[in-house]
């Protein structure tokens, strides 16, 4: 492969590194903005950052704005709009019962990441890139399991529960949002790779800036107004998920979806490894599977084409 096409794996790990570190920002804005609020942070926040890096890439390689088209903002609608829903019923499965299996089901959304590649965008995986993406998939579902003595019979026997099928609904939608916005930038067609994926990048979070602003502009205006007052601490979240953001489009403009979802796992990687690190915890000989596993498919992936 040309150096170019090899561009997308360290792109890619750089963008679950960012991703990681948005996730933990976040997860200190939810106590006092609320999951939506925090959610919300991600898109207004990020926005600036998307613009700036928008009219840096055009400025920097001289480009000229894309020819667009209806297509185009079709797949960035889609991905939009899946990756809030996606979001929106992650935390219905948090609310469940059983939210373990229910997110456990929604990291299906690598599998199915390949199969709306296929169906929508032509996106062909070889037997052995394959492989890779199931061996990932079940080490992820080692590494957090609904039911930690019996983790595969937990999986086959509950997957008709509420709890399964919101996880199942919300892993198609984050497989819809990764295809749809490969798709946008598939749309431009004579643009280079990175204006395509920053430009699709810009449209789309203001986009979403919008939809869940307005919806909760009508439905908890004082959400909104909460986040305007977190600024300060909003700043690095929505930073860095911009950051996360530019790297999953650039590289989602290069490679096949599933593959970049596939390698993006090492994102739990990153989580897990300084988890364990911090408070010392000794691995069980399922995590250590997990672990195994989960690094077989990253390798694969990223070497088998």
């Amino acid at each position: 492969m040309t150096p170019v096409e090899w561009l997308w794996i360290p792109i890619t790990i750089w963008a679950a590194f960012a991703q990681t570190i948005r996730n933990a920002a976040q997860k200190g804005l939810t106590a006092s903005l609320g999951a939506l609020g925090a959610t919300l942070v991600r898109f207004l926040y990020g926005l600036p950052f998307a613009l700036l890096w928008l009219f840096g890439v055009k400025a920097l390689g001289n480009f000229a704005w894309p020819a667009l088209n209806l297509a185009f903002f079709g797949w960035v609608f889609l991905g939009s709009v899946s990756q809030i829903f996606a979001t929106a019923l992650l935390l219905r499965v948090m609310a469940e019962r059983n939210f373990a299996l229910g997110v456990a089901y929604s990291k299906s959304d690598v599998i199915q990441s390949a199969l709306f590649g296929f169906v929508f965008l032509g996106d062909v995986l070889s037997h052995g890139a394959g492989i890779a993406v199931l061996f990932g998939t079940l080490g992820v579902l080692l590494l957090s399991p609904p039911d930690r003595e019996r983790p595969f019979r937990a999986l086959l026997t509950g997957w008709t529960t509420r709890s399964a099928l919101l996880g199942l609904a919300s892993g198609t939608c984050f497989a819809l949002s990764t295809v749809g916005f490969r798709g946008a930038a598939l749309a431009l067609p004579g643009t280079a790779f990175v204006m395509a994926a920053a430009f699709a990048l810009a449209i789309a979070q203001a986009l979403q800036t919008v939809a869940l602003g307005g919806w909760l502009l009508a439905r908890d205006p004082d959400v909104v107004t909460r986040t305007f007052r977190a600024w300060r601490p909003s700043m690095l979240a929505g930073f860095m998920g911009a950051a996360a953001s530019v790297g999953w489009f650039t590289a989602m403009a290069i490679e096949p979806a599933a593959h970049v979802r596939a390698l993006g796992m090492i994102e739990l990687l990153f989580s897990y490894v300084v988890s364990r690190r911090l408070f010392r915890e000794r691995l069980s000989g399922l995590e250590r599977a997990g672990l195994a596993l989960l690094a077989i498919g990253l390798v694969a992936v990223a070497l088998i084409r």
